[in-house]
């Protein structure tokens, strides 16, 4: 195939994997009296709680404190205007949880920010072919974790405005909350004088002009810091702050505070594969709707849409490729009799390139590495290698999930969204032509469906660890060898909840809020 056609596979991935992030649908941010840019700060504040990161998180934990105290919210960029579904049940014993709170915390965050999806032609072809394929029962639309097939939530609603964490503000006290939006914290301050161990009392951080100012907590013994800044941003501001691998740390001439070596250890990402799959009939704009929750270890979900428009008057089909702006078009490669089949079926007029594609997930995963600081500057992002595939049991999933994929394809309930002349192989070869990763491409991929998983691994920015449970914080995220710090977001979690952790970290956030009060209260009414 030639690069034109790599270019525009890779572009129309690019699109969708951008609608997954949120980028295709108005948002409506809510105009709330406590979110201000961190430039209108003065030079130093006091709060009871101040939180390091408005995120999935942050936000439903800062809603929650502000009822009773006074929070700041730091978050780095602006005002943040797929998929929802909650962790298993076994997750959540293994984690320790309160199953009741928990319960009630995921209701709480659902109120606002989870909605049921409209099923339509792609997403609910692809839910019958995953039935005909034995990824069974069919367990409806919910938002629990079961194995069979499910319709999950969506932070979509019916008018196609997209919902995040920053919407469960809306339950927040105003009196008792103050957000400032891009801001970057550069170092949590620590007591040590006089100390049994390092204490945390404020943070510094600058504004969008560069000019730094500083948060501290008020007085008292129960008050804290809290990092939810995420499975990079956490654990790197630790040791920015002196928290973490004692020789990484002095190798950036970072004075060091308590020696720990896990810090930034344990880092994970659930890798994904995709196959792309060019559709004969039109196809709705989905991102993930339907999953496949497998009991071999994948999670088989889909998103569709169509590209833009080319050029009138060329003779190709276009696609504006999102990220650089650039018109990439693509023409008939004559060599692939399937693909100039494929291309003399697409009528000029049409100027629409229709398709989508099924991706799976692992479980887990299994495979762990490590992040790093790359300088001490807290705007440069860190160094993280995640060791995609390292464990044997992450890729014989992947396999295992690319084979259900195959036999979804084949199914007769997907079969009117497929050509009959490209095979699997075809679709195979199509989906790497496309640069989905630098890593080299092999020549048996489309014999081994190990060696697929291997060249066409891609980030579902599923990113979590770093500071985990029993490593680097305790049972009540409080992290080990300091006082008056926490860490709460997904750089605590072993492996991934569910097929998309979003709606636990977001539970989590209310879930430890929810704890931090109640034990704040018991604590002032038994002294």
């Amino acid at each position: 195939m030639d690069l034109s056609w790599c270019r525009f596979v890779g572009a129309l991935v690019v699109a969708i994997l951008l609608c997954l992030q949120g980028f295709c649908y108005s948002e409506q941010a809510p105009n709330y009296s406590f979110v201000h840019d961190s430039t209108s700060a003065p030079n130093i504040s006091y709060y009871d709680y101040i939180i390091i990161g408005g995120g999935t998180a942050g936000c439903p934990l800062a809603a929650t404190l502000s009822q009773n105290y006074s929070v700041l919210l730091i978050e780095r960029g602006g005002s943040p205007y797929g998929f929802y579904t909650r962790a298993s049940v076994d997750y959540v014993n293994n984690a320790g949880w309160d199953g009741n709170l928990v319960n009630q915390s995921y209701q709480w965050v659902e109120k606002l920010v989870a909605f049921e999806p409209p099923m339509r032609q792609w997403q609910s072809a692809v839910r019958d072919g995953l039935l005909e394929v034995g990824v069974t029962p069919y367990n409806g639309f919910t938002y629990d974790h079961i194995i069979g097939t499910k319709v999950g939530g969506t932070i979509f609603d019916r008018d196609g405005h997209r919902h995040t964490a920053a919407d469960l503000l809306e339950y927040a006290n105003p009196k008792g909350l103050t957000v400032l939006l891009n801001a970057t914290v550069h170092q949590i301050l620590f007591r040590t004088k006089g100390k049994a161990k390092p204490t945390a009392h404020g943070v510094i951080f600058s504004d969008s002009l560069g000019i730094k100012h500083r948060a501290q907590l008020n007085k008292g013994s129960k008050n804290e810091i809290i990092l939810s800044a995420g499975a990079l941003g956490s654990p790197q501001l630790l040791m920015l702050s002196g928290v973490g691998p004692a020789e990484h740390l002095r190798s950036h001439n970072i004075t060091v505070l308590v020696d720990q070596p896990m810090v930034g250890q344990g880092m994970s990402d659930n890798p994904m594969n995709a196959i792309y799959i060019p559709s004969p009939l039109d196809v709705e704009v989905s991102l993930i709707q339907v999953v496949g929750i497998t009991p071999v270890g994948s999670y088989i979900e889909a998103a569709s849409g169509a590209n833009f428009g080319s050029p009138a008057g060329m003779q190709s089909f276009g696609m504006f490729e999102p990220q650089t702006g650039e018109l990439f078009t693509v023409r008939s490669d004559q060599s692939n009799p399937g693909m100039a089949k494929f291309f003399e079926a697409m009528k000029p007029a049409d100027r629409v390139f229709r398709g989508g594609f099924i991706l799976e997930k692992v479980l887990g995963p299994s495979s762990t590495g490590h992040l790093e600081l790359r300088n001490k500057n807290p705007h440069d992002n860190p160094s993280v290698r995640f060791n995609y595939f390292q464990d044997p049991e992450d890729l014989r999933r992947c396999a295992e999930g690319i084979r259900i994929i195959s036999r979804v394809i084949a199914s007769r309930a997907f079969s009117k969204f497929t050509y009959p002349y490209l095979s699997f192989p075809a679709l195979v070869n199509m989906t790497l032509s496309f640069p989905v990763n630098m890593l080299p491409k092999h020549n048996n991929v489309t014999s081994s469906h190990e060696q697929f998983c291997r060249d066409s691994v891609m980030t579902i920015w599923h990113y979590h660890g770093g500071n985990q449970v029993g490593k680097v914080v305790d049972n009540d995220y409080k992290v080990l060898g300091v006082d008056a710090l926490r860490v709460i977001d997904g750089s605590t979690f072993q492996y991934s909840p569910g097929t998309n952790p979003q709606a636990t970290v977001m539970m989590l956030g209310r879930y430890m809020g929810v704890k931090i009060a109640n034990d704040r209260v018991k604590s002032d009414g038994s002294s």
